[in-house]
């Protein structure tokens, strides 16, 4: 990753510059579907309290999904009446695509969303913009299965919620803690680089998003919340359920594959001491060896399980190769993504062909080991060939592992020039982001009560 600040780079995260009061430096967005009842209260309980805590300047934009009842108009004359308001209207349903459509086309440098019910305290939304506005975090996002929040709801909620999370860190290695809390916040240099990756539009787009997000290094900051349940709550939970759980395939069977091109844009923001060059420490060797250990340790199992079955048919050498082959296989495979993190199909044979050179070696190894066994005795006992052949894929191991980092999968991170994300059919390129940014860029001063503002003024 790179840092500077040369063309065609990402912009560095960090704190936002100060600059005269006014500009918007936050854009709260609230995604409405026919709340006629409760848009008029919540916003203006949540422009009193930005107006009153909140040290910068501020937007609220109402994102109305296609309302059918008077939602638009009373959007429209909260837009009128207060001038930190703003309406935006969408001729489609969804959250994900309300979100989308208003964020892509902010220009504060800070973007955030909340439900209209306002369940969570709004004393969390300070807390919650501040590590962006910092430069400490990219995302930040309100946790009600945090230790310290304090919430409120009932128990099949709060089931639903818990089972949910529990399936995001068992299929996806998810590891934020609340994916469907309505209370987040983006910088808008992650968002323009991050949104055209995400193709969910409805109830699932936070949690893809946080996904991608998290998988491609960036940090993501949590802020426990005090939560209530709203008992009116309009959202279907069994038809959100059931699309949540399609969008967890979809995204999964995406970053098994390698289709999502994560590597691309791996930790684009900001100084990462992962990244510094450090004497005497290879980049990465630490979580190589890790994977490597974890993935040789099921490779062997998995070995010894083929060579005990191959074994009842035939004689130990063969049923050793057919076992050692077989594994070999897998155990490449396994290491080039897991391990050493080569994602997609290119130079997937190539790479084949290079472990199986590694599986001869392994083989003359272990070969060699029973022949010498055999010579030594003429029936040796199945538990003494399992030993002596434990011994000798442990010698292989250490060698695999070497010739893995140094032949196979070496690291030519710092010789790729510049690439291009593309996800479905949107393309972007590192540069054009950084470009743009550079010329939207607001610049913040906090706001004192001797400065004249022009909320003052209205």
């Amino acid at each position: 990753m790179r840092t500077d600040s040369s063309p065609g780079t990402l912009p560095a995260r960090e704190h936002l510059p100060a600059a005269p009061a006014g500009t918007p430096v936050l854009d709260v967005v609230i995604p409405v579907y026919n709340e006629e009842k409760d848009l008029q209260p919540c916003v203006r309980r949540l422009h009193e309290h930005l107006d009153r805590t909140f040290p910068y300047a501020f937007r609220i934009t109402i994102a109305d999904n296609a309302s059918t009842d008077t939602t638009p108009q009373v959007a429209r004359q909260l837009a009128a009446q207060i001038p930190e308001v703003a309406s935006f209207r969408l001729e489609q349903k969804g959250r994900g695509r309300a979100l989308r459509a208003v964020w892509s086309a902010s220009d504060a440098p800070v973007l955030a969303y909340m439900d209209v019910d306002l369940s969570t305290d709004l004393n969390a939304l300070l807390p919650l913009v501040a590590p962006l506005i910092s430069g400490h975090s990219d995302l930040a996002i309100g946790s009600r299965l945090a230790r310290s929040s304090r919430v409120v709801r009932g128990p099949k909620r709060e089931f639903i919620s818990r089972a949910y999370n529990l399936i995001l860190r068992g299929s996806l290695q998810a590891r934020f803690s609340d994916a469907q809390c309505g209370f987040k916040a983006i910088r808008r240099d992650v968002a323009q680089i991050l949104l055209p990756l995400v193709e969910d539009t409805g109830w699932f787009f936070d949690t893809e998003m946080l996904v991608l997000a998290e998988r491609a290094g960036l940090r993501i900051h949590e802020v426990p919340v005090d939560w209530v349940d709203d008992p009116d709550s309009t959202v279907h939970i069994v038809r959100t359920a059931t699309d949540d759980l399609k969008g967890v395939w979809r995204v999964g069977r995406a970053l098994a594959t390698g289709s999502l091109p994560l590597d691309r844009i791996a930790r684009p923001f900001g100084d990462d001491p992962r990244d510094r060059d450090i004497e005497d420490v290879p980049k990465g060797l630490a979580r190589q060896l890790v994977g490597f250990c974890v993935v040789g340790a099921l490779s062997t199992l998995f070995y010894l399980l083929l060579y005990s079955g191959f074994r009842v048919f035939t004689g130990s050498q063969t049923a050793n190769a057919l076992a050692l082959l077989v594994s070999a296989v897998a155990n490449t495979a396994a290491n080039r993504r897991l391990t050493f993190g080569v994602r997609g199909r290119g130079g997937a044979v190539r790479h084949q062909a290079q472990g199986l050179v590694v599986f001869g070696i392994g083989l003359a190894l272990t070969s060699g080991s029973l022949a010498a066994l055999n010579a030594a005795t003429s029936e040796p006992a199945h538990s003494t060939e399992l030993a002596v052949l434990v011994a000798a894929n442990l010698a292989a191991t250490v060698l695999r592992f070497l010739l893995f980092r140094a032949w196979v999968f070496p690291d030519r991170r710092e010789d790729d020039p510049t690439p291009v994300a593309s996800y479905g059919t949107t393309p972007i390129r590192a540069g054009d982001a950084a470009d743009s940014w550079r010329d939207t860029t607001v610049q913040l001063l906090p706001v004192r009560p001797h400065d004249t503002d022009a909320r003052d003024l209205r």
